[in-house]
């Protein structure tokens, strides 16, 4: 189980939203969590655990869209918490719907999460299914959320009123490691609403992403973009490299090394993008909301 002092412990049992959290979790008596291996799903289950024992299940939907460093990071978090934790594949991608990437791509990938969600809740006799979504999570466009509610699954840490920021600081309460561990999000949200999701696109995107771990560069995204030639040619692809704002310096006097590395992974351009990563940038595109309606499916051309 993740280490926290006793302090730590005491402080807790203390905090209002702590409290509201487990009260909630222990009250559906025994829930699977989709748990990504991020700081919401991996607080929650480390809660649950916490709660509810073997009550709490830890479940990873493994996929081409999971960075393989992802699903090992998930693994050893999960181990560390201590809460029995599955792998489970799913096949998302052969689905044409989401396969052909069209804005409510993120709806078919979260419909087969909770289908298999649902498969196993029965087969392991779990009470609830539960995901990790925040209060922060319900501003942007995020069509996953429909296919929750569609599912019935629920989300505890918006029923406690938490936003990330209690999440991080009760996470690091707990004593989780990964407290301050950087927004995620699939390797599809990687490829521009209506460039086509393949597994060897992918793979490109994870492998790069890999590499600028590996290179010291924590928050980072690999944008992949079709820049010419015929559709699906590797060779023609560039890379649009997000870096937080107090990496961006790094990453420059790293630009050979990077450069480098992205052309041996089959990039032909590798690009810096000046505005550094930002949240939501991937519905940039989409039309923007007028006051009281609903986000635009509609993309900008």
């Amino acid at each position: 189980m993740v280490a926290s002092t006793s302090a730590d412990a005491d402080e807790l049992e203390r905090d209002p939203a702590y409290q509201r959290l487990a009260g909630i979790l222990r009250e559906m008596g025994s829930v699977l969590v989709c748990y990504s291996g991020g700081i919401d799903s991996a607080f929650v289950l480390a809660v649950a655990h916490r709660e509810l024992g073997l009550g709490a299940v830890g479940m990873t939907a493994v996929s081409p869209s999971l960075a393989s460093f992802e699903r090992d990071e998930a693994v050893a978090i999960a181990k560390l918490i201590g809460a029995r934790h599955e792998l489970v594949d799913s096949n998302e991608i052969e689905d044409e719907s989401y396969a052909r990437n069209h804005v409510d791509r993120c709806f078919h990938c979260k419909s087969e999460l909770y289908r298999l969600s649902a498969k196993k809740q029965a087969e392991w006799g779990i009470a609830h299914v539960v995901n990790g979504t925040n209060l922060d999570d319900l501003g942007d466009y995020r069509p996953g959320l429909e296919a929750a509610k569609e599912a019935g699954a629920r989300s505890p840490l918006v029923e406690a009123e938490m936003s990330k920021a209690d999440v991080r600081r009760l996470a690091q309460r707990l004593g989780l490691p990964i407290w301050d561990k950087p927004a995620a999000a699939c390797l599809s949200s990687r490829l521009p609403y209506g460039t086509r999701v393949t597994r060897e696109r992918l793979l490109q995107i994870g492998a790069l992403e890999a590499e600028l771990h590996a290179l010291g560069i924590r928050q980072a995204r690999v944008r992949w973009h079709q820049v010419g030639g015929t559709e699906g040619t590797r060779e023609t692809a560039m890379a649009r490299l997000e870096i937080a704002k107090d990496e961006m310096e790094k990453a420059w006097e790293l630009r050979d090394t990077l450069v480098a590395t992205g052309k041996r992974l089959g990039f032909a351009y590798v690009t810096l993008d000046l505005v550094g990563y930002r949240t939501g940038s991937h519905n940039e595109v989409l039309a923007p909301r007028e006051p009281g309606e609903k986000r635009s499916l509609r993309v900008v051309s």
